[in-house]
């Protein structure tokens, strides 16, 4: 199948007409307003990469697991470090994606210079065709002055006025001289506007060629950046999945029982249990058997002798507790 080109569909049958130019650039303008979408779309991820960065940056400096000890503390130490390196990465993949977008920047950039050298010749080509109708409206009109100045001799020939003769003689030659300059300006407009038109044939011929290559950059260039752009993104996958992979070996490394010795072997205080506590009688020093509560009980009540009688009560007598216990004190009334 033959391929389609820009310089052989986009034509107009009126000299003036840029209809076929404009939808060339209508199509290239539409082409870089996609360009710029794209950019903007990068640019807005990256300050969204960055924006996760810094927060993941200051996630990473929290306390996360300070009083643990041992494997696991080193773990969760990693886990940290790791998370740490995932923000950096994602801190390089914003500026990754930037770079991107500037370059599609630049690349819109290009197409200006050929559009402002034809802009320049469709207005020269436009002045001299211009030019060279108002010549020719000039020349038609100077002809038909001549040739009505020739008429109005034809028909005074048979005249005797000679005076009026030379008069239509004077204005005959005057429009024949008018109408050979006209005729002369219009002829050299239309070899002027020829080279014009040649001069523009070529160069729309050489900008379409431009403005299809442009094309063709641009559509591969957008597909590439595309392309670029997720390959960024992939990429960024795998490195954190690498990062979070040194956080799994370290958890790997992370032995429960190990941590357990660790702790006893730093923090023990003793291995044998206190001795139980058991019953001491207030009274006898006595000591209950294992087990026994540690309280004391009150002693038994026991009747006393009868009361002494007052009477008879010289105040030296000494009264004796009845109580059953040899060690027992003396109470003195």
């Amino acid at each position: 199948m033959k391929n389609l080109h820009f310089k052989d569909f986009f034509w107009n049958s009126d000299l003036t007409c840029t209809g076929g130019y404009d939808a060339i650039i209508q199509y290239l303008s539409d082409g870089k307003r996609a360009c710029k979408e794209v950019e903007d779309f990068m640019k807005a991820r990256a300050s969204v990469e960055e924006k996760y960065a810094k927060d993941l940056l200051g996630l990473s400096k929290k306390v996360c697991g300070h009083n643990e000890m041992n494997t696991l503390k080193r773990s969760l130490d990693v886990f940290k470090l790791q998370t740490e390196h995932v923000s950096l990465s994602h801190l390089q993949l914003a500026q990754s994606m930037r770079e991107e977008a500037k370059k599609l920047e630049e690349f819109r950039e290009k197409q200006k210079e050929i559009e402002q050298q034809m802009d320049a010749l469709h207005k020269q080509k436009s002045s001299q065709f211009k030019k060279t109708m108002d010549s020719k409206k000039t020349y038609e009109q100077k002809s038909r002055d001549k040739e009505e100045a020739d008429q109005n001799v034809n028909r005074n020939t048979n005249t005797n006025n000679t005076k009026h003769m030379e008069r239509l003689y004077s204005k005959a030659q005057q429009a024949k001289q008018n109408a050979e300059e006209a005729d002369r300006l219009y002829q050299q407009n239309v070899t002027t506007l020829g080279r014009v038109r040649d001069e523009w044939l070529k160069e729309h011929v050489k900008a379409c060629d431009m403005f299809e290559k442009q094309s063709m950059e641009r559509i591969n260039f957008l597909r590439n950046a595309v392309w670029t752009h997720l390959n960024q993104l992939s990429q960024q996958c795998v490195t954190s999945d690498e990062l979070y992979e040194e956080v799994r070996k370290s958890l790997e490394q992370c032995d429960v029982q190990e941590d357990i010795e660790h702790f006893v072997n730093l923090r023990w205080t003793g291995d044998k249990p206190p001795a139980p506590v058991v019953y001491e009688n207030f009274y006898s020093g006595q000591r209950s058997p294992s087990g026994a509560p540690s309280f004391r009980l009150p002693p038994p009540i026991t009747r006393r002798g009868p009361l002494p009688d007052a009477t008879n009560n010289t105040g030296d007598d000494t009264i004796y507790s009845t109580v059953q216990d040899a060690g027992y004190s003396v109470i003195q009334y």
